[in-house]
């Protein structure tokens, strides 16, 4: 529990390694540690879905890194775990049920019909969250400096999705109410 607990944080500060990581060593030093900290991730990750995303994730950034650059396939990951999430939400659109209705289920397994409509919403707006915020960070990615992609990446997203998570909250509590 303690190793998964320092690597969700070090995952979070992610962007500040990459930044304070470039000043100090070779962009290709930075990629073999993102390398094995997803591979960390991934094997303690029980998961399915979300092993699928770190491994997604690393691969991307592996042939990024490779094709492109090191710099241009560190600052990849903001995207390829956006792409990830866009992929893994938008194809549970399409199966018996969403991602966010097998979680509400963990909690509330009888869910009534309109509950389920409102989790295939919820599905909806991750998803259309997961390209709006993974093509920002592509743009900050390549055509921004890199303080830009830090503040973006390392900040500004993380209070976009709290501010999301927040206002789902404050929704479901009234639709709950509602039901």
């Amino acid at each position: 529990m303690l190793l998964k607990s320092i690597l969700v944080i070090i995952t979070i500060s992610y962007p500040f390694i990459v930044y304070f990581g470039l000043n100090r060593f070779e962009p290709s030093v930075v990629l073999y540690f993102l390398v094995v900290l997803l591979a960390l991730r991934w094997r303690i990750e029980k998961q399915s879905s979300m092993r699928k995303v770190l491994i997604f994730s690393a691969l991307a950034i592996l042939v990024i890194a490779y094709f492109i650059g090191d710099l241009e396939g560190l600052k990849m990951y903001p995207v390829t775990v956006n792409l990830a999430m866009l992929i893994l939400f938008s194809s549970s659109l399409y199966a018996k049920q969403s991602i966010v209705e097998k979680l509400a289920r963990l909690k509330e397994p009888d869910l009534p019909p309109e509950a389920v409509a409102y989790t295939r919403k919820v599905t909806q707006v991750w998803c259309a969250f997961f390209a709006i915020n993974g093509s920002i960070a592509f743009f900050t990615a390549l055509w921004t400096s890199n303080e830009t992609w830090l503040f973006y990446n390392g900040f500004l997203a993380y209070i976009l999705i709290g501010t999301l998570v927040s206002g789902e909250w404050l929704i479901r509590y009234r639709v709950k109410r509602r039901l």
